[in-house]
């Protein structure tokens, strides 16, 4: 006698509707999979389960569970066992990976978004998967290595790139049994169409001159061109390397990091009105009014902050280089402050993480938080327009070359000064 093992799918359809069950989805997609791999079964045997054929090449030997993850939950699959070799859905399952596709893409998604494992694991208890350890999530997050890779290493061929900055965060990460910092080297650029780019992005031990260095020559030898100023912190390394491998570029000392810099040489009770004195030099309608401006601070301050004076005075050159070029490409820069968001968003993104295992999972969420950061920008309207950029490029305010603001040293001159 043959046993009835095809399942009335219709009816058990209206029948599981109609009960209205809450785990309805779950149990329609493990009777759907389990019918789909019974058939399967079956045409390897050569004939139906329990049938009586002279085509049966081999026989069915019971069940082993697989747990499966999906949307639904955990699903608790009876995958077919035979007799002689082995059976396994692989346009199902994938070996060795009990995650479907889209799960994997979720995971991978919400650790880019700053979602950390643990609570990636709570995340996905909430939909009925049961099983997924830290070292899984991990795993799933993997899948973004290839993106990330293609979008640190591809040619930089929208230039020229007439702004630059570069900037470094610092992570921790687990090296040899101990915890060390380690540094993300980020640069980005504004190109040909007045659109900002993620330019680059690598690890490295320590923010030297040698790390910096090999960064440059990487972005210059994948094409980035063009440069007119480069804007980044005072470190001595990073300058060396701008004037190293961008000749002729001029270098403009970030202004956030400035602040932070003469903040610590201003006694605590006047740093609100220094501060302020500071933010005037940005705010002047063009660079003669920089100048003069600059000029009239150094005679508030000598009197009486006379150390500041100086340590303001020093820094002249590197604060103004933007006085350059023409205002409406610096206002610009200067009410944006893009830097910084990006940076705040990085260190938003990564602190949840806290301590990473190794240096290729901070390549993984960095490099995928800037690509995503880059596609943002790529979609928004353009960071400077066209005519300003042109401006910009002759490096020259109206055609007046003996104009003090247009003489700025490059970032080789300002080493050697």
């Amino acid at each position: 006698m043959t046993a009835e093992t095809n399942i009335d799918m219709s009816g058990w359809i209206h029948e599981q509707l109609e009960q209205a069950s809450p785990d309805l989805l779950r149990s329609m997609v493990q009777v759907f999979a389990e019918a789909l791999m019974g058939a399967q079964a079956d045409a390897i045997c050569g004939a139906e389960f329990g049938a009586r054929s002279p085509d049966r090449v081999n026989s069915r030997n019971g069940y082993r569970t697989r747990p499966w993850d999906t949307r639904a939950g955990t699903i608790d699959l009876q995958v077919p066992k035979l007799r002689s070799g082995t059976y396994f859905p692989e346009w199902l399952l994938t070996r060795r990976s009990r995650a479907e596709a889209a799960l994997v893409t979720v995971v991978a998604a919400s650790y880019v978004l700053g979602v950390s494992t643990r609570r990636v694991e709570k995340l996905v208890a909430t939909l009925g998967i049961t099983a997924l350890s830290k070292s899984q999530v991990s795993e799933m997050a993997k899948s973004l290595d290839v993106l990330v890779e293609q979008f640190r290493t591809r040619p930089l061929d929208a230039g020229p790139y007439t702004f630059v900055a570069a900037d470094a965060l610092v992570l921790k990460v687990r090296e040899g049994g101990r915890t060390v910092g380690v540094h993300a080297l980020v640069a980005t650029g504004v190109n040909a169409e007045g659109y900002r780019e993620i330019l680059g992005l690598q690890v490295t031990s320590a923010e030297d001159g040698a790390g910096w260095l090999a960064f440059f020559r990487d972005l210059t030898a994948r094409g980035l061109t063009g440069v007119k100023l480069v804007t980044s912190d005072a470190h001595r390394g990073l300058v060396d390397a701008i004037g190293a491998t961008l000749t002729g570029t001029s270098w403009q000392r970030c202004r956030t990091h400035f602040a932070a810099n003469l903040m610590s040489h201003t006694p605590k009770a006047a740093w609100g009105w220094v501060k302020a004195l500071l933010h005037s030099v940005y705010e002047q309608p063009d660079a003669k009014a920089v100048h003069a401006q600059f000029d009239r601070i150094i005679e508030a301050l000598e009197e009486k902050l006379p150390d500041v004076a100086t340590y303001l005075a020093d820094a002249r050159e590197d604060i103004l280089a933007f006085a350059s070029f023409p205002p409406a490409v610096w206002k610009q820069i200067w009410s944006n402050n893009p830097q910084e968001r990006l940076n705040r968003e990085l260190r938003r993104r990564t602190d949840v993480v806290g301590i990473f295992p190794d240096r290729p999972s901070i390549i993984r969420l960095v490099g995928a938080v800037l690509a995503e950061q880059h596609d943002e920008w790529a979609e928004m309207r353009r960071y400077l327009s066209l005519e300003a950029l042109a401006k910009a490029r002759l490096s020259i305010i109206d055609g007046d070359a003996d104009n003090p603001a247009n003489q700025v040293p490059t970032a080789l001159e300002a080493l050697t000064a």
